[in-house]
């Protein structure tokens, strides 16, 4: 059984991440606790000690459905990424008024994420009205009203 990690470990981590966030280390998100475990050979109750001292500190953010970022880039998760570029699109007239959106496979392959991240963006504009969605069809830029 390995020996137990002496006090205040979870401050010595929580340094080593705050620092490669200043270094940009982390821009696409950290990594998981069980990486972090493993890396600093610690439990994982070590690790989200940690992790809550950076929470705390306003280094890190938790968004759901994504998990933890840096709380500099938490207005731009994913999901919210993709929703301004596609509204970006629908304003310039790349997607006019009626046009049908691509398929969710299509846009999980375009941006990279998954088909919830892609479902997440594309509700986000059905609930702002920029969207409809068609039972059985697809989903379609609305006119401006």
């Amino acid at each position: 059984m390995p020996s137990p990690s002496p006090r205040g470990t979870y401050q010595v981590i929580s340094q080593a991440l705050r620092e490669r966030i200043a270094a940009g280390t982390y821009a696409d998100g950290m990594p998981s606790e069980a990486e972090i475990g493993r890396e600093f050979e610690v439990a994982r109750t070590t690790v989200r000690r940690a992790l809550h001292a950076l929470e705390e500190a306003g280094d890190i953010k938790t968004v759901a459905g994504v998990g933890r970022i840096v709380a500099r880039t938490a207005g731009n998760a994913p999901y919210e990424r993709i929703m301004v570029d596609l509204l970006k699109q629908i304003r310039n007239g790349d997607l006019p008024a009626g046009a049908r959106l691509p398929s969710e496979a299509t846009l999980v392959e375009r941006y990279g994420v998954s088909r919830g991240t892609i479902r997440r963006a594309v509700h986000e504009l059905e609930t702002a009205g920029h969207v409809e969605a068609r039972q059985g069809v697809g989903r379609f830029v609305r006119s401006p009203s």
